[in-house]
C-alpha cells in the first residue's frame, strides 16, 4: 500500500519544523496510539521496556536535551504502537532505522517493519519540509509504501486508509500546536540553538 500527502503549517518556518519534528519524544506524543520511539541495541526487550513518562518537549524542554535526543542517521529505534482498525486493535513492537537524514535540506527516509499476533508491516517512509510558497511557514511532503499482512491485511485498503489518514491529520495537527507554543514561547534563540547543536 502507497499513502503521501502534504501538509501546511502557517507561520512555521522549515527549520523550527524540522527541530520539533527531529526529536522522538515530540513525535511519540503526537501520534496517537504510540507509547515510546526509543534509541535500541540487540539487547533491548519489548515486554520490559518501561517509558520514561512526562518528558518536556519544547519551549519547555532544554534545548541541549532534545538535540541529544534526536533522530540520527543510521541509527535503530524502538517504537511500540497500539493502533485500532476496525474491530481489530494490534499492539506493534516496531524497529525503525534512519536510513537518511539531511539537515541541510530538511529532508529524512526511515524504514522498518513491526508484528502483532496476527499481523505485520514493514515499510519505508520519508519527509521533506519545504517552505511555503508565501514565504510564510512550512509545506511538509510525506509518503510511506508498506506491506502489510496477516488480520489486518485482511480488512482491505477502504477500511485501512481513513484510518491511516485519520492518524497523519491528529498526528500533523498536534505537531502544529506544539511548533505554535514553541513559536509564542520561546525565546528567539532557542531555536538558534537546537539549529547548531543538531
Amino acid at each position: 500500500m502507497e499513502f503521501e500527502g502534504e501538509f501546511e503549517l502557517e507561520d512555521v518556518p522549515p527549520e523550527q519544523a524540522w527541530i520539533v519534528l527531529s526529536d522522538p519524544v515530540a513525535v511519540r506524543d503526537s501520534l496517537k496510539g504510540c507509547r515510546y520511539i526509543v534509541p535500541m541495541d540487540e539487547e533491548f526487550n519489548f515486554d520490559e521496556y518501561e517509558p520514561e513518562e512526562n518528558l518536556e518537549t519544547l519551549p519547555d524542554a532544554d534545548p541541549e536535551v532534545v538535540a541529544d535526543r534526536a533522530f540520527e542517521e543510521g541509527k535503530r529505534y524502538a517504537a511500540l504502537m497500539q493502533i485500532g482498525v476496525g474491530s481489530v486493535k494490534p499492539r506493534f513492537e516496531t524497529t525503525v532505522t534512519i536510513d537518511e537524514r539531511d539537515d541541510e535540506n530538511f529532508e529524512m527516509i526511515a524504514s522498518g517493519g513491526g508484528n502483532a499476533s496476527s499481523s505485520s508491516f514493514s515499510m519505508t517512509s520519508g519527509m521533506r519540509i519545504r517552505e511555503h510558497e508565501t514565504g510564510n511557514g512550512s509545506r511538509i511532503e510525506w509518503w510511506t509504501e508498506a506491506d502489510i499482512s496477516g488480520r489486518i491485511a485482511q480488512l482491505g485498503s477502504r477500511v485501512i486508509k481513513p484510518v491511516a489518514d485519520k492518524i497523519v491529520n491528529d498526528f500533523f495537527s498536534s505537531i502544529e500546536q506544539q511548533m505554535t507554543d514553541v513559536d509564542e514561547r520561546a525565546d528567539a534563540g532557542v531555536t538558534d540553538r537546537l539549529r547548531n547543536l543538531l
